[in-house]
């Protein structure tokens, strides 16, 4: 936030003269202040000879200007305050009377310079219930000095966060499984606030807890035809709640651990996600369709992964998702293919077809049930769309088969922000990173004669987005 948008606190400081000491400290508080922007009013900088002190600490007090009073509390100040006795007496009457015609209001504020025997501050009746800062050695003053600064901003560092909707688990008829990964995240989330030594241990936990949930959604016995394309949406609704929260991980992590174990920790779970897309061990006979929420689930999720990395500046940890190979699920490493590209994570849902729009031919049910399900404030559909122009960019310079079925949402003449930037040098150099090609023209020629190779990709998109204009391919590296 711009500093002339920030609201400047005026402050007004009531103490006593117990001590020259006390009357130095407090005067190096109201230099403290000043040198942090706050307008300070203190009686040996504003009262002048001549001058009624009364009625210059009534005006202070009553001041609508004055955002805030700071009540420098010891024994003397509440010595004097509750007998009413001397300039501290007359002033105290007048807060007072403030604090208890505005309960609610936080102008005054207790500095706490002592505590009693029994560790509770000493401070006047009138401000006793009220909660201080403690000011009491040179050390909590040093420790609580931004908290007093943020308060008088109105810029707490602790933000109530905005309401979220209500839990799908209320609104929906059908029970969810047992989700033991929201408890594990919140456990794994204090460990990286915490900086735990035992983090992998609060991982596993976690993406133990993920993988669980999504299992119990399997086809684990052969489904009815009758309505099964219901079934279907209603797994893959219940499946968007573990999406929230590896997306959630995704974004915790990100702004802490390292890129290179980020990397490793997404591509493990991403194995085993991949697994749920084959057949069960319980299940002789096995039909593809039956995969389809969890293809639908694995395809969705891996679009927020990439989406989350390219929010958190993650370009290392992506090229490292994208160049990596997969380690095959059992079923597959029987057919001779042990490692996989990314190209695996795709996923469609033909089942869905006749459910999302009755008597419409869709280019993907998935991408339209992607669309739906888009419903986070930190990443966008637009995001979805922008991580997998990214992901289709990879499996172009890769040779891997990806289909890029989000793209159909794209608006024919589109531009990503991610590569309208790349036009920029510094800028460029993130994509760089990404696809392991440094320099720009090696990228566009690679790029210009795959696509042009593609034509089976032309006839399907033939009135969607271009797919040159949504990577900025002519002008990448354009701008110094």
């Amino acid at each position: 936030m711009a500093e002339e948008e920030l609201k400047q606190p005026k402050v007004f400081i009531s103490y006593s003269w117990s001590s020259a000491h006390h009357q130095e400290m407090v005067k190096l508080w109201a230099d403290r202040l000043t040198h942090d922007g706050v307008d300070v009013i203190l009686d040996i900088y504003d009262l002048n000879e001549g001058d009624d002190k009364y009625a210059f600490m009534e005006t202070m007090v009553t001041d609508e200007h004055v955002t805030h009073v700071l009540v420098v509390c010891d024994s003397k100040y509440t010595e004097r305050a509750n007998a009413r006795e001397k300039g501290v007496g007359a002033e105290s009457t007048i807060i007072s009377s403030e604090v208890y015609k505005r309960v609610k209001q936080s102008k005054f504020i207790p500095i706490l310079c002592e505590f009693g025997d029994d560790g509770e501050p000493i401070a006047p009746v009138f401000m006793d219930a009220r909660i201080g800062i403690n000011f009491s050695t040179p050390e909590s003053v040093n420790e609580n000095w931004e908290q007093l600064i943020r308060l008088l901003y109105s810029r707490p560092l602790h933000v109530k966060p905005k309401k979220g909707s209500v839990p799908s688990y209320i609104i929906s008829d059908v029970p969810l499984p047992a989700n033991e990964a929201r408890a594990k995240y919140e456990s794994l989330k204090q460990a990286v606030l915490q900086d735990k030594k035992c983090l992998r241990m609060y991982r596993e936990d976690f993406t133990d807890a993920v993988v669980s949930y999504a299992d119990q959604l399997r086809i684990k016995e052969r489904p009815s035809t009758e309505n099964y394309g219901d079934k279907i949406l209603e797994d893959c609704g219940k499946l968007k709640v573990v999406r929230n929260q590896i997306c959630d991980w995704v974004l915790l992590e990100a702004g802490s651990t390292s890129e290179n174990e980020l990397a490793e920790e997404v591509i493990g779970l991403l194995e085993q996600l991949r697994e749920l897309k084959t057949r069960p061990l319980e299940l002789n006979v096995w039909n593809e369709r039956w995969s389809d929420a969890p293809s639908v689930f694995v395809y969705e999720t891996f679009l927020y992964i990439i989406a989350a990395l390219l929010k958190a500046r993650c370009y290392h940890t992506l090229h490292e998702l994208f160049t990596s190979s997969y380690i095959a699920p059992p079923d597959r490493v029987q057919r001779g293919t042990e490692l996989e590209t990314f190209s695996n994570f795709y996923g469609n849902a033909d089942s869905l077809q006749d459910v999302l729009k009755p008597g419409q031919n869709l280019y993907s049910p998935a991408a339209e049930l992607i669309q739906m399900q888009a419903d986070r404030s930190d990443i966008s559909f637009k995001d979805i769309i922008q991580a997998e122009t990214l992901t289709f960019m990879m499996a172009i310079l890769q040779d891997v088969h990806w289909y890029p079925a989000t793209l159909h949402y794209a608006e024919h003449y589109e531009k990503l922000p991610f590569f309208l930037r790349a036009a920029q040098h510094k800028n460029f150099t993130k994509l760089a990173t990404i696809t392991g090609i440094t320099e720009v023209s090696e990228l566009r020629d690679k790029l210009k004669t795959k696509l042009e190779n593609m034509p089976h990709y032309s006839r399907t998109f033939a009135f969607g987005p271009d797919f040159g204009l949504l990577m900025n391919i002519e002008n990448l590296d354009s701008v110094k």
